[in-house]
């Protein structure tokens, strides 16, 4: 299966200083296009332990700006645990109808309880409940220890009642090293062009990588 990619490519003279510029820009571009791309905020999120083994898993972005991008999770979750043991981060949003993919490379940190709880009064209560009922990663015996836990939690707290934010879950800001913008074209020579921050000066350089 191969598919060639014709697009008007990507030139450096197109990109802004800023990675977080430019990911807005290409971010509207694709939440326009939601007929091809469905949830432009999906994004592939990759850690690793302390043994640098690694794991892959789907999370929705909830935020981005010049700090770096945001998703939610909880905190006794694979993924933030091994966070917490190694904070090295890979992103990557696979707006595949466009021909394009965006690669960010960075540490994670946790964000403040005030931004947690921001977030969370915006779920939908149900989401709300989904955070509380469910012990993330967690082995189950079955479904129906979910639904049940769920259910109990809808009669506590029902539709219309402020729903807590769960102690153990909250968020994660991804402070970009680098960020790749991947543009597809004819014959599998992409274009590439890649932000990469200095460690002293925290300048932006832009470098074109070989497809």
């Amino acid at each position: 299966m191969r598919e060639q990619y014709v697009t008007d490519g990507l030139a450096e003279t197109e990109l802004p200083a800023d990675p977080m510029d430019q990911f807005a820009l290409w971010f509207k571009e694709a939440a326009r296009e939601t007929a091809l791309v469905h949830e432009p905020n999906a994004m592939v999120v990759s850690t690793a332990d302390a043994e640098g083994r690694p794991s892959s898993r789907t999370v929705l972005l909830k935020a981005f700006d010049e700090r770096g991008f945001v998703f939610f999770t909880n905190y006794a979750s694979r993924k933030a645990r091994e966070l917490s043991a190694n904070p090295y981060v890979s992103l990557l949003f696979p707006w595949h109808p466009m021909a394009r993919q965006v690669i960010v490379t960075g540490t994670a940190t946790r964000v403040g309880r005030e931004e947690t709880v921001a977030y969370f009064r915006t779920r939908p209560h149900g989401s709300q409940l989904g955070a509380w009922a469910s012990a993330q990663s967690s082995v189950l015996v079955s479904r129906e220890e979910l639904d049940r836990s769920y259910a109990d939690l809808a009669a506590r707290y029902p539709e219309g009642e402020q729903v807590p934010a769960p102690p153990n879950w909250g968020g994660f800001r991804v402070s970009p090293r680098t960020v790749e913008f991947w543009q597809g074209r004819t014959n599998r020579l992409h274009d590439r062009l890649r932000y990469a921050r200095d460690t002293e000066s925290g300048a932006w350089r832009v470098e074109r990588l070989s497809p």
